[in-house]
């Protein structure tokens, strides 16, 4: 007859744990012998060693004594419904890992890979890390509210990076979002570069309507995001009122430019 620290001793476990086990009804607690201590047979410590093999196992304690009184049968039925559930939170675990490992760059948060590969040209093409921040907090908008189009659209947007007014564009936007000027002459040059850009659009039929065009929401968020960032974007937009279009995200064509 064993004592309680000879049983968990010889079974591999704690005390505590053989403790636990008798507090939640697993594992039956015997009575005290005349000298006041629990004594265990060869009962206790089979029952305890097939405790601790399913525990190890990763079966939850709540269903080991089911378990433990099972045929045959359902118990093998009771091991295969643990492996799928086992199966399912290891593949849930592997694909977290994989969108952690996505994340160590910090684009890839709530990003596509054809954004992220958008946002490295950026950097390539000169923009700032400001300027490249900014792109990327407008496109987990975009991503949010159109998951299925945005991955279409990215080819046209890398394209347009091979346009050197394009290029100029952000290298300006870049020198003037990272200066301290608040009424920077060159928001003047940015104003034009897209107006020229607008206007090359509007004679090649690429404002076309759609239904993304309608939806109000994301398109006042990405407005909002931009004056938010920087009050000199809203400077900016009345540049391009001037110049005949308004709008930031979604540029519309004024019917007749406002005089100056």
């Amino acid at each position: 007859m064993l004592t309680i620290s000879q049983l968990a001793a010889y079974a591999g476990v704690t005390v505590r744990a053989v403790r636990h086990y008798h507090q939640i009804g697993l594992l039956p607690e015997p009575e005290r012998d005349a000298s006041g201590y629990r004594r265990y047979g060869a009962t206790a410590v089979v029952s305890l060693i097939k405790i601790r093999t399913l525990a190890d196992a990763g079966v939850p304690l709540s269903q080991i004594s089911r378990m433990l009184d099972a045929d045959p049968s359902a118990f093998a039925e009771a091991i295969r419904t643990i492996d799928g559930k086992l199966r399912d939170e290891i593949e849930r675990l592997q694909t977290s890992r994989t969108h952690i490992a996505q994340l160590t760059a910090g684009d890839s948060l709530a990003l596509p890979p054809e954004v992220t590969a958008y946002l490295d040209r950026l950097r390539a093409i000169g923009a700032s890390q400001r300027m490249v921040e900014a792109e990327r907090d407008g496109w987990i908008l975009v991503a949010a509210r159109w998951p299925d189009r945005i991955v279409e659209w990215m080819p046209g947007k890398s394209a347009a990076l091979d346009d050197p007014q394009v290029v100029r564009l952000y290298r300006v936007l870049s020198e003037i979002f990272d200066g301290d000027e608040q009424d920077d002459p060159r928001l003047a040059e940015a104003a034009d570069i897209m107006a020229c850009l607008a206007e090359q659009a509007y004679a090649a039929g690429d404002f076309l309507h759609a239904e993304e065009a309608d939806d109000d929401i994301p398109h006042d968020l990405i407005d909002a995001l931009a004056d938010e960032a920087d009050p000199r974007a809203q400077r900016l937009r009345e540049l391009m009122r001037e110049r005949g279009w308004s709008g930031w995200n979604r540029m519309e064509r004024l019917a007749e430019p406002p005089r100056k």
